[in-house]
């Protein structure tokens, strides 16, 4: 008799193409160069491949309904009708172009049409913030005391059907229905979107049925909030709904999945749901494995979660399975999966795509594909027995020897600067009052000062310039040459608006760290490795795979260049450490606290040298801060006193009068305005015109010393904001912050805009400082 094989799992797959499809068939979508059904062809196909590819590389359970043509938790809140009233939206099915207001807002002109679509609303996007503690970010749905529910789409079984017809068998994901209402916010005061379960619930349970008559045995319901601290109400919504969700189709298995941390606490309440199965990542708390053992019911499937899901190195496939084999000899083989840990949307696709890479580096890593291959090594392993695939084994341990044992991951300077790191280096010379005067005293600034977050549109004569000369088409003098009359002409026309401190524009830089990144050892870097951040914004993290250390002045020359070109003071501009660190794959054979330290060390080298060249004012972003939160409040102290550490140790070597500004995205600024506090900036921006401002509640009971500059108008919709908008916006943040700290700029980095959005919001931004100034000064 022929055993049954080991079930292998993905939970979910990259959406956007191996040549980037999706972006830019959005793109084209909302250009109105191409058409809703051209736009939803290139979908189908996007899907179609990657069932293909899984069921080709032998994954068990595929899953299907994780695509989303913008963010599945949008894609959740339309499907179950939670479309706020200012979209225009009653009933039936929700339009497309309505979806798309949801996520990227509309502007109202003469046409009544955005970006070539009609909507018919000039409304503002839904909140966009970080998904848990990864980059990714997702569209924060908005829940009213009269919510109302309806299943107003079918996709999850549109899916599941799309795919059987070519043959494929699926495993439906949904977003659960508790993490869904705490992911999101509360637009009236006084309840809880949490109190919303008994009417959502039914729309669930629609959903469910309709799985289970179009053929689906199991679903997978995806519950991360069960990694949060939770309080015992909850615990106890999750009991109430998973009551419920398993009497909606009874025959229709549930896998509840958690991911990204333990449940800790909330185990208990975890394995006492109604569900067939339950999923762990075991990459992220490898800790949970003896508990969640000791504490399963027998026949409850265990999907294991051991391939990394957020990383991508090469997994140590044997020390799997020697933690494996014990855990399927006692439980059997039909109660074990072995999964990815979380969904593999936040790695690259494929690795093969990289010709260019170093090949030892190249060598040590594994994209969503290879991550499939390695559960399919696995699945074989434990099957037939490790001799059936001693060759992959043998293989996979050379590697991890290699690399262990490698030139390239090794600096001892840079070791050895580590170690000598004094508590002094952390520290400015004068507290920021007495620094302030000195300031104050040198810039000459006016009352609500203006400035912008640092990088201007990245415009397609910018973009084809690169590619030219990185195909060697363009020599270097003619590529200078341009990047000089961009940043001339961005200087002018920002002194020609009225701005009070100008930025360079950043023509020069790909991406905000891989422009550093490129200039450090320790990095490399892909050319392919796409990995979705929102919508259509990828990124291609780079590889921080040994020490780092700087090699040469990295911005210090186009500083001189702008700074010549004004008698404003311009800012150098430099991306922190710990956006640095959060926003690559980091090795994992260091503490991420002593990456961090490190490329805080070779920042500091660069902030010394701006100054030295001149500098009054220098920025250094920290816009992941908030994102490398642990999801713990109890973990959060630890990650908070190196983060602002290594921020304070590349930002205090400078003079009093050289003044300090930061940028935070999305940080949710009220949770650690202390940390924000002891970073010692001497200006923080931040992201708070989708929230109106909410995120300065801090400052209700918390006496901020420093200064501050509150997003007022949001980058990441084309919208652009009357002068009005603005100015209300600004009155807001003064009953939180007094009038001397405030400075006026946009939320982030203009480079993903368009020059036609962005020059009249810099417009109406500079009218709206000079009004508040009036209204002051009168």
């Amino acid at each position: 008799m022929t055993e049954t094989p080991i079930t292998t799992a993905t939970l979910g797959v990259p959406r956007i193409g191996r040549r980037r499809e999706l972006k830019f068939a959005l793109e084209s979508y909302w250009s109105g160069k191409s058409t809703s059904e051209e736009l939803l062809a290139i979908a189908r196909s996007l899907r179609a491949a990657n069932w293909r590819e899984q069921r080709d590389r032998g994954i068990s359970r595929i899953p299907s309904n994780d695509f989303s043509l913008y963010d599945h938790v949008l894609d959740t809140a339309v499907m179950v009708g939670a479309v706020p009233p200012t979209y225009g939206w009653h009933s039936g099915e929700v339009p497309l172009d309505t979806y798309f207001a949801m996520a990227r807002g509309g502007q109202i002109d003469t046409d009544q049409h955005c970006c070539g679509k009609p909507h018919g609303h000039g409304v503002a996007a839904l909140e966009m913030t970080k998904w848990f503690d990864t980059n990714y970010h997702y569209m924060v749905p908005e829940f009213s005391d009269d919510q109302a529910f309806a299943l107003t789409s079918k996709k999850p079984v549109e899916h599941f059907l799309e795919a059987r017809a070519l043959g494929i068998h699926t495993r439906p994901v949904l977003l659960g229905p508790v993490s869904f209402l705490k992911l999101g916010k509360s637009v009236d005061e006084g309840f809880t979107p949490l109190s919303l379960l008994p009417k959502l619930l039914p729309i669930y349970v629609q959903l469910l049925q309709k799985l289970a008559a179009a053929g689906a045995d199991w679903v997978q319901i995806d519950e991360p909030a069960l990694v949060l601290d939770l309080i015992p109400n909850e615990r106890s919504a999750f009991s109430y709904a998973y009551e419920e969700l398993a009497k909606a189709a009874p025959e229709l298995k549930i896998m509840l999945a958690t991911y990204f941390g333990a449940p800790a606490d909330n185990l208990t309440t975890a394995l006492s749901l109604p569900v067939a199965g339950f999923h762990a990542d075991l990459v992220r708390a490898p800790e949970q494995l003896a508990d969640l053992l000791d504490c399963a019911p027998h026949d409850l499937v265990l999907s294991l979660g051991v391939i990394d899901g957020r990383n991508i190195w090469r997994a140590n496939l044997n020390s799997i399975l020697d933690r494996i084999q014990p855990i399927i000899a006692e439980r059997g083989r039909d109660n074990v999966e072995i999964a990815a840990a979380s969904s593999l949307l936040h790695v690259p696709i494929d690795l093969e795509l990289e010709t260019d890479l170093d090949a030892d580096v190249r060598s040590w890593l594994s994209f969503a594909v290879q991550k499939m291959d390695e559960l399919t090594i696995l699945a074989k392993a434990l099957s037939h027995g490790r001799h059936t695939v001693s060759a992959e084994l043998a293989e996979a341990d050379a590697v991890a020897s290699a690399r262990r044992s490698s030139s390239k991951t090794h600096n001892r300077q840079v070791q050895a600067r580590l170690q000598n790191i004094d508590p002094a280096l952390l520290r400015r010379k004068q507290n920021f009052a007495e620094r302030q005067k000195q300031q104050d005293a040198k810039l000459q600034l006016p009352a609500f000062p203006t400035t912008t977050i640092g990088s201007f549109p990245q415009t397609w004569e910018v973009r084809k310039a690169r590619a030219a000369h990185a195909r060697g088409d363009w020599d270097d003098a003619a590529y200078e040459e341009f990047l000089k009359q961009e940043t001339r002409a961005a200087i002018v026309w920002q002194e020609e608006i009225g701005l009070d401190v100008l930025v360079h524009g950043e023509f020069e830089r790909n991406d905000m760290v891989q422009y550093f990144g490129e200039q450090l050892s320790g990095f490399a870097f892909t050319r392919h490795a796409w990995v979705q951040s929102y919508g259509s914004r990828y990124v291609r993290p780079p590889v921080i795979f040994g020490d780092v250390a700087r090699m040469r002045p990295m911005t210090v020359s186009w500083w001189r260049y702008a700074q010549s070109q004004t008698s404003k003071p311009v800012k150098g501009m430099l991306t922190g450490p710990v956006t640095i660190l959060n926003w690559s794959f980091v090795r994992d054979d260091l503490p991420r606290s002593a990456v961090c330290q490190q490329i805080g060390l070779a920042i500091r080298d660069e902030v010394a040298d701006l100054e030295q060249a001149g500098a009054s004012i220098i920025q250094i972003d920290e816009a992941a801060l908030r994102e490398g939160l642990p999801l713990r409040k109890a973990e959060w102290k630890p990650y908070l006193d190196w983060a602002v550490g290594a921020f304070r140790l590349c930002s205090s070597g400078v003079a009093d009068t050289t003044q300090i500004h930061t940028h935070m995205c999305y940080s949710e600024f009220n949770q650690i305005i202390d940390a924000i506090a002891d970073m010692d900036a001497d200006v923080i921006s931040i992201e708070t015109s989708r929230s109106r401002m909410e995120l300065l509640d801090a400052f209700k009971t918390y006496s901020y010393p420093n200064e501050i500059g509150p997003g007022v108008y949001d980058i990441h919709s084309p919208r652009v904001p009357e002068v009005g908008e603005m100015t209300s916006l600004l009155e807001l943040a003064q009953q939180h912050i007094a009038p001397a700290q405030l400075w006026v700029n946009p939320d982030c980095g203009l480079k993903t805009r368009r020059w036609e959005e962005v020059r009249p919001a810099l417009v109406n931004m500079v009218a709206a400082a000079r009004q508040l100034r009036s209204v002051c000064n009168a």
